[in-house]
């Protein structure tokens, strides 16, 4: 309900922003015009751009690689959202890679980390090659990390000095660069000096526990949007803020696009604005027209990261150039519901309330007060729904990389039909009737409530996965309903049992 009311104030306030502008467009600035740097800093000071030249170029070449051979396997794929109750194919084809048993959301969709080589966990990759890239990219990340660490202390150490010295506001020296000569960092980069009191904090905010990766290639899109506000061209992402993110974190986006001397920098672009042929990224205050706007050119191997707060004040785009292009995303996910370690201790939790008799074949509850009942049947959805349907509806897409996620969803699965068992035994035991009448309704009425929203749901997910959209995929993408039971081994509440249960629930309710 929170997302849903979330989508409809952001849809009202971007029908009141067009309603305003009418026909008119909302200025923006290039690095070529005068004025670009000056708006850089004074209101987009938290975005810090860095040109390939900075990066070592063995990291170039190894994660250049990495994204061609990803492409070369088949590893990227167009995700099937959800937005306003209708499913949309994303125009970038996108890779989650990341630290073992993470996942992240957006757009009503859960994906689930390719893991990266990681100390201690055994993961069998299909080629050799993907190994290499998935190593790649841990390498990356690493670095970005730092670059982050790096950029957060030179804001802080540049605006103490503001409030010293108004001169340096003039300066065009970066942070990095000014860090070194105040000699609070090495030259080695990787003895980067951090304040005891702020590691914590720091750390949080920059230490990336995963990596979108997205390719497109926009010759081969038969439509993209055109950018509404600034009349920016078109866009390959959208305005947005970054979802599921640790609050104030940082984000690094580091862009490879495959330039060539059909799709270089237009030159003798003179017209005012961006150049078409050249990816950007489109920056603006959230909600303000007052602001110009910024767009700034993407090249191989530059990279820019997103400070603290700068992903929730402000909105930023993709705007497509002519060339394909790969984007690494590096982000501090939110996974305080995301992970294979939170969900299996959910299922823990609900489990501890089934009881195997000593023979160990007759089960039973060992509480049926209503707010146990309640915390079972709502993890119960959780792992339906957050987990093993948003996983088996993007269909074997992970086997292209990795079978790790198999032996997981599997324990998952197992402990899905537990909870099976136990929504029968609630049942069973409301039908006796043993309970008092004010215990017994207020059993009934709470199970009413979760077993109709689970109804809701595999209705949902049942008409997503055989949807047109949904169709269209290939074979190895197509969803799959519902792998994890199957009707012969069920004596269980099934989706097409549950309606006629909630109707005699009702009927028992006094």
């Amino acid at each position: 309900m929170k997302r849903r009311a979330g989508e409809r104030e952001k849809e009202l306030k971007k029908k009141k922003l067009l309603e305003e502008l009418g026909e008119s467009k909302l200025p923006y600035l290039t690095p070529a015009d005068a004025d670009f740097h000056h708006l850089q800093k004074t209101k987009y000071s938290k975005l810090i751009f860095k040109k390939s030249d900075t990066v070592p170029e063995e990291l170039h070449q190894i994660v250049q690689e990495g994204f061609l051979t990803l492409r070369k396997h088949n590893c990227f794929f167009q995700d099937l959202v959800r937005i306003k109750g209708k499913d949309f194919f994303t125009p970038v084809s996108r890779i989650l890679i990341g630290n073992p048993g993470c996942t992240y959301k957006y757009l009503n969709t859960r994906l689930f980390t390719v893991p990266w080589p990681t100390e201690g966990c055994e993961i069998k990759y299909c080629s050799p090659q993907i190994y290499d890239a998935c190593k790649a990219l841990i390498k990356l990340n690493d670095y970005l990390h730092i670059e982050a660490v790096k950029s957060i202390q030179g804001q802080n150490l540049l605006d103490t000095e503001d409030i010293k010295d108004p001169t340096v506001i003039g300066r065009e020296q970066s942070a990095a660069t000014l860090l070194m000569e105040k000699g609070s960092f090495s030259k080695d980069q990787s003895s980067c000096y951090v304040p005891e009191d702020d590691y914590t904090s720091l750390n949080n905010r920059t230490s990336y526990n995963l990596t979108l990766l997205n390719y497109m290639d926009p010759l081969q899109m038969p439509y993209l949007k055109q950018e509404p506000y600034f009349g920016m061209g078109n866009m390959a992402v959208s305005w947005h803020h970054d979802e599921n993110l640790v609050e104030r974190s940082t984000v690094a986006v580091y862009s490879y696009s495959c330039e060539g001397s059909s799709t270089e920098e237009t030159s003798d672009w003179n017209l005012k604005g961006r150049d078409p042929a050249v990816w950007h990224v489109g920056l603006k205050v959230a909600w303000d027209i007052e602001t110009p706007g910024l767009a700034i050119p993407l090249h191989q191997g530059d990279f820019y990261l997103m400070l603290d707060d700068l992903n929730m004040t402000h909105q930023h785009c993709v705007l497509a150039g002519f060339s394909p292009r790969f984007s690494s995303t590096h982000r501090v996910a939110d996974c305080s519901r995301g992970t294979l370690e939170y969900i299996f201790g959910q299922c823990e939790l609900a489990l501890q309330n089934l009881q195997t008799d000593s023979d160990s074949t007759t089960v039973s509850l060992k509480s049926l007060e209503t707010a146990v009942v309640k915390r079972v049947e709502e993890i119960h959805n959780e792992v339906e729904f957050e987990w093993l349907r948003q996983f088996w509806f993007q269909g074997k897409r992970y086997l292209k990389c990795t079978d790790w996620w198999l032996k997981p969803m599997a324990k998952l699965e197992e402990f899905w039909r537990k909870m099976e068992i136990m929504t029968n035994l609630v049942l069973q035991e409301v039908r006796k009737k043993e309970q008092t009448e004010e215990q017994r309704n207020e059993t009934i009425s709470c199970l009413l409530l979760v077993l109709t929203e689970r109804q809701r749901l595999r209705n949902e997910w049942t008409a997503r996965c055989q949807s047109e959209a949904a169709e269209s995929l290939p074979e190895e993408q197509k969803p799959e309903c519902h792998p994890f039971w199957t009707k012969e081994e069920s004596n269980m509440p099934l989706p097409f049992d549950l309606e006629e249960i909630i109707v005699h629930l009702q009927s028992l309710v006094q």
